[in-house]
């Protein structure tokens, strides 16, 4: 019953990301919106829900390692995972916007919680993300909205630099489908991602309790891991659709909220305390932030190509080996 409910977890998944990215790519292109903005709000906040419900369910409860844990958690398996598969698929091109605006942002939103996370590293004071942080990271939260809507009319469509992902939508698609149908199917396949990510997530953490896997190990990875499905399946789903626009808006998006929505508003229902969450983890979420951002701008490139997504995924996989005792970092 257990292996059933992961198979049709699963499945949600897929259909749920199908028509989330149709629905998404469709509004783009009936509001002549570019994909990579709908793919850091529709779509990037949408898929931050499962960390959301975690996190503040978490913090309202004290348990703060489990909220803190899931964003970084979250935020380094986007980075380094999800933009490494999606570069093996096909390199990720980048628009001037995610350059010079989109990525910045994102590393200055890891950069705070590294900041805020680390009080000992200027006084005496133990290392709590208080209501006054949690505070500041909503304000940026709302900045950063603010300064996605109104760049909408300031950038043209997305047309990355690498000749990936460009315009494949085209009116013909928005004149055979409604408005509504495209923000239905665009919420269907949202709430079919999170439902299916639930089901999957419970189902995963029974088949691994089953086979014995270390409590440790559940909790670092397939915890957080597994509010980023949603992320992941898009990602893949985006990238296979050589929709690349929407793959990295949604990355990014997705950190963005993640740090400054979901790390602020838990901060505020209840102060935090980093508790188990080591240096290590928060310098790896730094340092896959500072990594995509050199990404953008090696070799005058503008787009993420195969070898740096390897370099991602070959980082994720020594950090999980070291979480474990493996390799002794």
């Amino acid at each position: 019953m257990t292996l059933l409910l992961f198979i049709a977890g699963l499945v949600l998944i897929l259909a749920g990301a199908n028509y989330l990215i149709e629905g998404a790519r469709g509004i783009a292109v009936h509001f002549h919106v570019p994909e990579t903005v709908i793919g850091m709000t529709i779509v990037g906040i949408g898929t931050s829900v499962p960390e959301m419900v975690i996190s503040f369910f978490s913090a309202a409860r004290g348990n703060a390692g489990m909220a803190i844990g899931n964003v970084v958690g979250s935020n380094i398996f986007n980075t380094l995972v999800i933009t490494g598969i999606t570069a093996l698929i096909i390199p990720v091109g980048l628009t001037k916007n995610s350059i010079r605006k989109d990525i910045p942002y994102a590393f200055m939103a890891s950069l705070m919680l590294f900041v805020f996370a680390n009080d000992s590293f200027f006084d005496s004071s133990p290392n709590i993300i208080s209501r006054t942080d949690g505070i500041a990271l909503i304000i940026f939260f709302i900045i950063f909205l603010a300064y996605t809507y109104f760049s909408v009319g300031k950038i043209s469509h997305n047309v990355p630099y690498s000749g990936s992902g460009t315009k494949r939508a085209t009116g013909e698609y928005v004149e055979k489908k409604s408005v509504s149908f495209l923000w239905l199917i665009t919420a269907g396949g949202l709430a079919a991602l999170l439902g299916g990510s639930e089901i999957l997530i419970n189902s995963a953490l029974k088949i691994a309790s089953g086979l014995g896997v270390p409590d440790s190990l559940i909790a670092l990875s397939m915890v957080s891991v597994g509010t980023s499905l949603p992320e992941l399946i898009t990602g893949i789903t985006a990238a296979i659709k050589k929709e690349t626009g929407i793959a990295i808006g949604n990355i990014l998006g997705s950190n963005i909220s993640n740090i400054f929505l979901v790390l602020g508003g838990s901060a505020v229902i209840h102060p935090m305390a980093l508790g188990n969450i080591t240096e290590t983890d928060l310098g790896v979420m730094l340092l896959s932030s500072v990594l995509l951002f050199i990404s953008a701008f090696t070799f005058k490139k503008k787009y993420i190509d195969r070898y740096e997504g390897a370099i991602f995924l070959s980082i994720y996989i020594a950090y999980m080996l070291n979480a474990v005792g493996v390799l002794p970092f």
